[in-house]
């Protein structure tokens, strides 16, 4: 059962401080519990967009681990809430808090297709796949609004440049027409976020995303289309979804997914405080439980920065999931694999249009 104070309708419970700042926010928590006392009624507030204007909008990705050169976010902030989004750090860097701001301050970077644009356009750009979602989702609610993803495909389809999609949100069948048109180029693959299979375990995890019928039902449309689908089984959550490893694979492939790929979650910098907060107002009856056997796959930590073992784990907990993923993989997707994208077509439409001579 979950604890009296527990917020629903978001993931973090309040707004951890700030550790590049001095000052910091009431947790809205404290602020309803307050309310609550003294007879008074108290309205969450709203998510605000806010418009942003970075210089670029295409980041280099030089961790070793993390199979991507180059990443794309049009969105900083994420208002799907989801508890574990290792993310929500970097909300800090805008200075804002990892906790409830990094779902209800979202930062819009409106100029995001024309920084894009100029960038494929440079002499000196060499075609690598950019993925849209390196951090935040491409396809959260904001989109809906802005269109600053749909906006980005335009431009990778004029240029027939690669691009990588990562989404746990159904709203990616809106712009199914380029991204079909750019997969008859092999210029796009989609990674679609399965969690988990239970919708009560989706709703508290993940409070603000498509449910997992439509998650399913993205991958075999996609799938449909021939658009190549990876199923993200991402992060498996010791004692909360580590069980259902084979029926996710199981049932991304039924739906046409040709791979998966699997981590185990760490709750680095605030994450370890917001998740830890999370889960005792949430799943009390199983907090201590879940934070042991997660600290058992790093070392005795919640936050794991160490290359390679940070995503896979150590130890005997993390192994039988991973051995799982092997089985999974064996049983469900033996022969397939997620095709490398074309990066050879670019070249020749640098100025938007195929050169004749």
């Amino acid at each position: 059962m979950q604890n009296k104070s527990y917020l629903k309708g978001r993931g973090a419970q309040g707004n951890p401080s700030n550790r590049f700042l001095e000052l910091e926010h009431e947790t809205l928590n404290e602020f309803l519990e307050y309310c609550s006392k003294n007879g008074e009624v108290a309205r969450s507030p709203k998510t605000k967009y806010i418009p942003v204007y970075p210089k670029t909008v295409i980041n280099p990705v030089n961790s070793p681990d993390v199979p991507m050169k180059f990443s794309m976010n049009p969105y900083q902030g994420c208002e799907h809430g989801c508890i574990y989004c290792y993310a929500r750090n970097t909300h800090e860097f805008w200075g804002y808090s990892a906790g409830l701001d990094f779902e209800q301050q979202i930062l819009v970077k409106e100029e995001a297709p024309v920084l894009l644009e100029q960038k494929l356009r440079k002499k000196s750009w060499k075609a690598e796949t950019i993925v849209l979602s390196g951090n935040t989702d491409c396809y959260q609610p904001a989109e809906q609004k802005f269109k600053l993803t749909r906006a980005c495909l335009e431009v990778f389809l004029k240029y027939r440049h690669p691009v990588g999609i990562i989404t746990k949100n159904s709203l990616v069948l809106r712009d199914i027409d380029l991204i079909e048109e750019l997969a008859q180029h092999n210029l796009v693959g989609v990674h679609i976020s399965l969690t988990s299979l239970n919708e009560n375990t989706r709703r508290v995890l993940e409070p603000r995303t498509t449910s997992i019928k439509k998650r399913l039902e993205t991958i075999r449309i996609l799938s449909e289309k021939n658009i190549p689908v990876n199923a993200m089984l991402a992060p498996i959550i010791p004692g909360i979804n580590s069980h259902e490893i084979l029926d996710l694979a199981r049932r991304a492939s039924e739906n046409g997914a040709i791979s998966f790929a699997l981590t185990i979650v760490r709750l680095n910098g605030a994450i370890g405080q917001i998740f830890t907060d999370w889960i005792r107002k949430a799943m009390p009856a199983k907090a201590d439980k879940v934070l042991g056997l997660i600290a058992a796959c790093h070392g005795g930590k919640l936050n794991d920065s160490r290359f390679g073992l940070r995503v896979k784990g150590e130890g005997q907990i993390a192994r039988q999931i991973n051995d799982l993923g092997k089985l999974a993989k064996n049983r469900y997707f033996k022969d397939k694999a997620f095709p490398s994208l074309n990066r050879s077509m670019h070249q020749d439409f640098k100025d938007g249009q195929l050169r004749l001579f």
